[in-house]
Parts: structure tokens; sequence; C-alpha cells
């Protein structure tokens, strides 16, 4: 039988604050309606009209979230789907919102630190559930356990047809973007958390560009202490370079080459963090009204 557990993925806002999509058609005000997330607003009515399944900018007040895994952890059938509060698949990539307001954002766990199963949004998969990524058939692992909580911000995506003129012009890598999670508490697969953005890394994977953002969950006893980069090398010493290096590394005992990264290297401040998260969360508004070609990825 599967698994389900409960996991409360926003508290209550005031505001409508970010977009997600739904099975039923939703009849819209011809307005357009900010997602109150910098100038990011969208016409509500034209992406309805645009789009094969309906599209509502309504925000989901204090949703609770059903994880159910099905199949055997570590198997190539091991999924792990989201539920809404009537039982009903969701998407973890589409049907969660980005942004909570205030600066902060949701972010869910594929992979628990101090493991190193190489979980993943199955982008191609209907409902997007997480599973374990593969390669010619057989389940992938890391060679080492990542020391991080590691997963994808909602409603956002890198596009491949986009080249950085700030990063070498790198292509996007069709992913959503990856979230580098520094808590002390080790989090479970299909967590969502509450969390500040403090940090961006520019990683090239064999010429894509792969984002990190690094970020700290707001129920983290030094959550208070850390606002931008800088405090993250004040009072978590030496992260920055150590995420750095294993995401450089980590691909070197397969016989691969080490990544590289750009923008000189280093990590950009928080200002720079939530730059590339409002592109990349345009970039999902013009994947999932079909503005761009969506090629095998599953927008259900």
């Amino acid at each position: 039988m599967a698994a389900t557990r409960v996991l409360t993925a926003a508290t209550a806002v005031t505001q409508t604050t970010s977009c997600f999509l739904a099975k039923r058609a939703f009849v819209l005000p011809a307005k357009k309606s900010c997602g109150g997330f910098g100038a990011l607003c969208f016409n509500r009515r034209d992406l309805v009209l645009k789009s094969k399944r309906p599209f509502s900018c309504s925000a989901i007040y204090n949703p609770q979230v059903k994880v159910q895994e099905e199949g055997q952890p570590e198997s190539l059938d091991y999924r792990v789907f989201f539920l809404d509060g009537s039982g009903k698949k969701v998407s973890p990539w589409h049907d969660i919102p980005l942004t909570l307001g205030d600066g902060v954002f949701n972010f869910i766990v594929e992979i628990p630190k101090e493991s190193k199963a190489k979980m993943e949004v199955a982008t191609d998969e209907d409902f997007t559930p997480i599973k374990q990524d593969t390669k010619k058939g057989k389940l992938r692992y890391y060679p080492y356990n990542i020391n991080w909580n590691y997963g994808l911000l909602p409603q956002t995506w890198e596009d491949p047809s986009h080249a950085n003129s700030e990063v070498e012009g790198c292509f996007g890598d069709n992913d959503p973007v990856d979230v580098v999670e520094i808590g002390e508490t080790q989090r479970k697969i299909g967590d969502v958390l509450k969390i500040k953005p403090l940090a961006a890394l520019a990683m090239i994977d064999e010429g894509e560009l792969d984002w990190k953002i690094v970020a700290i969950s707001l129920d983290d006893p030094k959550a208070h202490l850390v606002n931008d980069v800088e405090d993250v090398e004040k009072h978590f010493p030496g992260t920055l370079t150590a995420i750095r290096d294993w995401f450089r590394d980590y691909k070197i005992p397969d016989g691969k080459p080490a990544n590289r990264f750009g923008l000189g290297d280093k990590p950009a401040n928080k200002e720079y963090a939530l730059k590339i998260i409002h592109e990349t969360n345009e970039s999902w508004a013009k994947l999932v009204k079909r503005s761009v070609d969506a090629g095998d990825l599953s927008l259900y």
C-alpha cells in the first residue's frame, strides 16, 4: 500500500502571491494580476486563452499537501506524488506556489542532507513526482553524501533556448532552479519548506547553466542571523566554498570533468539570487502558457 504523510506547504497570506495550474476551468476577470514578486504580472484572461490547460492566478492559501509514496525506495518504480486536500494528485513543480511574499519562498526537498540517492522531480511525467534518477537503466547515486538539503524552487524553469549573457552565453538546463538549503536539520523527501535566499552560484554543467540558490529554512535556529552572502560567511564559515567544491567535483569519480562556475567562480549576493528567481519564474510562466516549446516536459 502507498504510504501517505501530510505536509503544510504554506501559511495563510493576505494577498495573491503566486500562480498555479488547475484541472478545471476558471472564470477570470480581464485584468492584470501580480504575483507579489517584483514586477511580474500576467494578464489572467490571456493565460487561460493561450493555455490548453486552464491557468489560475489565485494563490494557494494554507494548503495541506499530502505526500504519497508508491513503490519501494531505491527502486525503478519508486515515486513520491503530491496530493491536494481532496486527495487529487498535483504537481510539486507547477501547483505549489513559488513565493509567499516578504522575500519568503517555497522549497521542495528532493534529496535530504547526508544522503546520496540522486532524487529529482520527473519533469517528463504526469504530475511530476519525485523519483530516483537513472542512467542506462540503473539507479543513480552521488559518489558521496550531499551535506545539505537539496531540491527545487517550484514555478521556475531554466530555459534551454535562453543564452545568459552574464554567464558565458550558457543556455539553461531545462529544469527548475535548484536550492541548497544550509540549515542544520535533515529533511525528508517531499518536505515543503519556507526559505529565504542568501546567495547564488552559477554552475556550468557540460556547457549548460545550472543555478544553485543557497538558502536557509526559516525554522532553522540561525535563520535570523543570515540575510545575505556575507552573513553566510560569518555564521556558516566555509559553507559557500564547500558547496561550490562539492558541485564542482562530484562527477570526477565517474570519469567526467569537473563542473565550472561563472561569475568569477564566486557566489553572487541575495539581490542577484532574487533576480535569477524572478527571471526563471517568468520563463516558467511562458512555458506553462505555451509561449515556448515544452518538448517532453509535462505541464500537468
